[in-house]
């Protein structure tokens, strides 16, 4: 197997334009009697907040329902019918050169990323014949922008002519929050309307970006869909390319993790269901299991949706009633599709590790995993087969299981047609609709890292943090902006973060954008 290059995986990873964002000044550590936090939920968000806490000297215990860490982003071991012993996880993610703050907690256990693989290329194909990618677009705003266009071939130039740059405008001077003022209350679909957007680049460009929330274009706010144009694309110079785990998650990153978390004296408690949180009357709380209830001074909700509406639905004297409204109406995603097959031949060997795919009746990416992930490169040298990974978002709920899976493999023959002979040794099929969705006008209504309670602070890719960052990094993020919160009642220096930079990078279409904004709010 030929593994994909990695010389940029070890690199700093930093724009030089990056915003720093120090905490407030305070003692290093935890001097005398250490306070409890019960951190509820073991996903990335509630990793990041157990570990800025236990390294500052509070006793954490992090409650996790599942037996793994690492929530959407975790796996667990499975086996398949060869008698293969295999890890399963979600699927695909996708650890881009912005996430600083993600990228910092992993360095806790790998200080030079070393786990992490770069892949060369993130290459897009339409069912249409348009091929595209960003390996030799340029990394540096606007020549970004500039260079997609004039490389790519979903941009041709009578397109170019009717698109409306008025309308384009605000990709170029977005500032949060003030880009959900401005886009919360219109659609993705409708702003690419507006914009004017060649049909091809809008399904090989804009909406590799709105499917990522695994939401239809239509149901998506425009101001996430061109907050992630900007994360990516025109505020950051860290390009479009991204790294992946060089094997399963658990070994890769939430193992070692988890051992780093125990050496600073935090417990785990993985298959652990928090039911119930009640206010004690000194100030802190409750914690019932199905075995036990634990006081603790504070709290971390580091949940999903659809955790989080259970348990503040199921613990009644949590927060207020104008935030538990709030949190009760949080949306979920539709559902998607992860369909992992083995192989009994391989694919052809110039397929990539990853592809985009648009036009496809319902498939959205492929994965070859032994092209990164040595788990699935053992089993595919010692078979001769190949482990293919398929992506599916935002399908209806309603839709049959069994036939959205067999038309997904039927999409997979029509991508790499070599797969149409082969046979397949063992498949997972995961349903799921648990990642959060942003609907047009949603932004207000979704919860803050702070809430009524002083000793209560929620995080997660859910919630509303006022910096430019999305998916994973917003976990992360606001893992540490729940315990920095906590840490500064205690007078302790919380987690200095990164974030690529507040607004767009170029004056002058700065300067164009900030009238026809002002235009669109009267």
């Amino acid at each position: 197997m030929t593994r994909p290059g990695r010389p940029d995986a070890t690199r700093h990873g930093r724009d030089r334009r990056a915003r720093v964002l120090a905490p407030p000044p305070g003692a290093r550590r935890i001097e005398g009697t250490r306070p409890t936090t019960a951190v509820v939920g073991g996903g990335i968000a509630g990793l990041a907040a157990a570990t800025a806490l236990a390294e500052r000297g509070v006793a954490v215990t992090l409650y996790e329902r599942e037996p793994f860490l690492g929530g959407r982003a975790g796996g667990w071991p499975t086996r398949l019918a060869d008698g293969t012993p295999a890890t399963m996880s979600r699927g695909f993610h996708a650890f881009f050169r912005q996430y600083y703050n993600l990228r910092g907690l992993l360095r806790r256990t790998d200080p030079g990323l070393e786990r992490l693989t770069g892949l060369p290329d993130y290459p897009l194909w339409h069912s249409d014949g348009l091929r595209d990618g960003f390996r030799h677009v340029p990394r540096t705003p606007p020549w970004s922008a500039l260079g997609f266009a004039a490389l790519s071939p979903s941009f041709r130039l009578r397109d170019l002519r009717r698109m409306s740059l008025p309308a384009a405008l605000p990709l170029f001077d977005v500032r949060v929050p003030d880009v959900y003022a401005r886009l919360d209350g219109v659609s993705a679909h409708g702003f690419l309307d507006a914009v004017g957007f060649p049909p091809g680049a809008r399904h090989l460009a804009f909406e590799v970006f709105s499917r990522s929330f695994f939401a239809d274009p239509r149901r998506l706010s425009a101001a996430e869909m061109v907050l992630m144009f900007h994360i990516y694309f025109l505020g950051s110079a860290e390009g479009l390319l991204f790294d992946v785990p060089g094997a399963p998650f658990p070994a890769a990153l939430w193992e070692p993790l988890a051992g780093y978390l125990r050496r600073h004296g935090a417990r785990i408690r993985t298959g652990t269901a928090v039911e119930h949180i009640a206010p004690a009357g000194d100030g802190g709380h409750e914690v019932a299991t199905t075995a036990e209830e634990t006081r603790h001074d504070t709290v971390v909700l580091a949940l999903d949706a659809p955790g989080l509406r259970r348990l503040v639905a199921g613990s009644g004297r949590l927060g207020d009633g104008p935030w538990r409204e709030r949190v009760a109406a949080l949306r979920d995603a539709p559902p998607f599709l992860v369909s992992r097959l083995w192989l009994d031949r391989p694919v052809a060997p110039e397929r990539p590790a990853f592809l985009g795919t648009g036009g496809y009746a319902g498939l959205d990416n492929v994965s070859v995993l032994e092209r990164y992930e040595d788990e699935a490169a053992r089993w595919a040298a010692r078979t001769g087969g190949s482990v293919v990974e398929l992506h599916a978002y935002a399908r209806h709920p309603r839709d049959s299981r069994e036939t959205e899976q067999k038309a997904l493999i039927g999409e997979l023959h029509r991508v790499y047609p070599e797969t149409a002979g082969a046979g397949i040794v063992d498949a997972r099929h995961l349903w799921r609709s648990d990642c959060p969705l942003f609907p047009v006008g949603g932004y207000a209504g979704r919860p803050t890292v702070r809430t009524p309670d002083p000793a209560l602070v929620v995080a997660g890719d859910l919630v509303r943090t006022g910096l430019p960052v999305a998916l994973m990094e917003r976990a992360a993020t606001s893992g540490f902006l729940a315990a920095n919160a906590l840490l500064e009642r205690w007078g302790v220096r919380g987690q200095t973060l990164w974030t690529v930079p507040g607004r767009g990078r170029g004056v002058l279409l700065r300067s164009l954008a900030r009238p026809a904004a002002g235009a669109g709010r009267g």
